[in-house]
């Protein structure tokens, strides 16, 4: 009998002006807006409301400038210290390769065919000049929740978020390529169970 997988608390960095633009980021490194700083903030509060013993968490963030204010916005509206956690590489979002900057209408303009093929297989695809796909993405995250002996606070991205899905929760690959991951929000994964409060 395997012991299930501590709660895992997920939360997507908050907005920033490409987000608000429709650009891909991937690992362009795009600081929050105000209103990402807000939803930081906004996070903590919902984490505190469900995780009473916030402070016996574990933290972790991506190494990027959004989602490190995120996380020290969300600690410190908790009263927990901004900068108490822990960085990890394998948590940046995947790269969009020479799409990064764009909005998919410049894509789908500039490379019709390529864009086509994406949207035919999105967790597959692996975008020109060095992206990744979701699937790479995937096999880049997959020893992070076998590292997770607590329940813990992870601070990522949207395609992060969406492997996980895939992962720890059995949501096919191509629903989990197109799900929304919603900002200011937590995704809460339980076992095989997921929900956003």
């Amino acid at each position: 009998m395997t012991t299930p997988r501590p709660t895992i608390y997920f939360i997507r960095h908050g907005e920033t002006d490409w987000n608000l633009e429709g650009r891909l980021q991937g690992q362009k490194d795009i600081p929050l807006n105000d209103v990402g700083r807000v939803q930081a903030e906004e996070a903590g509060r919902r984490l505190q409301a469900i995780a009473p013993h916030c402070e016996d968490l574990a933290y972790v963030a991506s190494p990027m400038s959004r989602t490190r204010e995120t996380m020290e916005r969300l600690r410190a509206a908790i009263g927990l210290h901004p900068e108490s956690y822990r960085l990890d590489e394998r948590l940046v979002e995947l790269t969009f390769g020479s799409w990064e900057g764009l909005t998919w209408k410049e894509v789908r303009k500039a490379e019709p065919q390529a864009a086509a093929m994406r949207e035919r297989d999105k967790w597959s695809y692996v975008p020109p000049g060095g992206g990744e796909s979701y699937a790479m993405l995937a096999d880049r995250v997959r020893s992070i929740l076998d590292d997770v002996t607590r329940d813990t606070v992870i601070v990522s991205h949207g395609g992060v978020a969406r492997a996980f899905l895939a992962l720890a929760c059995g949501v096919s690959s191509r629903q989990a390529a197109s799900m929304d991951i919603w900002q200011g929000r937590i995704l809460i994964i339980e076992g095989r169970k997921h929900r956003w409060v």
